[in-house]
């Protein structure tokens, strides 16, 4: 059974201590044998029902993730290990598109609503990181494929789980109020200037090259098969998707 688990010993010595006590009903099926399954799902990109039998009932399994993504277990373990473990005050901010192939029904209250837009390569769900100096994922938003990345920053940057004193983006996040706003919280702005400018933007090259951690970031992240191409009709699904392949990945 051990060889059936995702989550080595370390990691699930990690992640234990977050899973829920006491609770009323019935004793639970094997937390860490059902999360293996739940990993299954999201590495290989299976349907929820093929997952493999050793893992526990595939209900068992599709349920445990759906209810607790309900509850937003998944994104609070993900923003406590990064409260507790967030590195240096050097952070990184980016985004990247994954192809929503459940975009023609997007659940309820539409595409829009679940985090589903049209862009260059179709009906997409952008996926926003912040990270820390190590590329460790502290926040991840989720905004339809058309939305703005300079516009979306602040939203992103106020649920930083650690404190900020410089900040690497790309020419995507050039905005004469974006550095305003930075540099009025105390935060240094990374970002070159795009080049269109009148006025060039001077930016410190060494620590811009920063940047390629959120970039494998994103690359590690889309391992995971379900992370890669979004099946999930509900935002809230997909993001809780990637908080847990975010959990295993980097804070494990």
């Amino acid at each position: 059974m051990a060889n059936l688990f995702w989550l080595s010993d370390e990691q699930w010595a990690v992640i234990e201590p977050f899973m829920p006590r006491d609770q009323p009903g019935p004793e639970r099926k094997d937390d860490r044998q059902i999360i293996s399954g739940i990993l299954h799902v999201l590495t290989s990109g299976c349907r929820w029902r093929d997952c493999p039998a050793a893992y526990g009932p595939r209900t068992t399994v599709y349920n445990r993730f759906n209810r607790w993504s309900r509850r937003g277990f998944w994104k609070a373990m993900l923003t406590a290990l990064a409260k507790a473990g967030w590195a240096g005050d050097a952070a990184a901010l980016d985004s990247s598109y994954v192809r929503a192939h459940r975009a023609a029904h997007g659940g309820k209250g539409g595409p829009r609503a679940q985090g589903i837009g049209p862009s260059r390569g179709g009906q997409t769900t952008k996926i926003h990181a912040l990270t820390d100096v190590l590329g460790r994922p502290g926040v991840l938003l989720l905004t339809p494929g058309n939305a703005s990345d300079v516009t979306t920053a602040p939203a992103v940057l106020a649920e930083a789980p650690g404190r900020i004193r410089r900040l690497s983006a790309d020419k995507g996040y050039d905005a004469d109020w974006l550095r305003i706003d930075l540099r009025r919280n105390g935060i240094t702005p990374v970002i070159p200037g795009k080049r269109g400018r009148k006025r060039r933007i001077r930016h410190d090259r060494s620590r811009y090259r920063e940047r390629w951690r959120i970039e494998a970031m994103f690359n590690r992240l889309k391992d995971f098969r379900r992370i890669a191409t979004r099946y999930d009709k509900l935002a809230r699904n997909y993001a809780s998707a990637l908080a847990l392949a975010a959990v295993v990945t980097f804070w494990c």
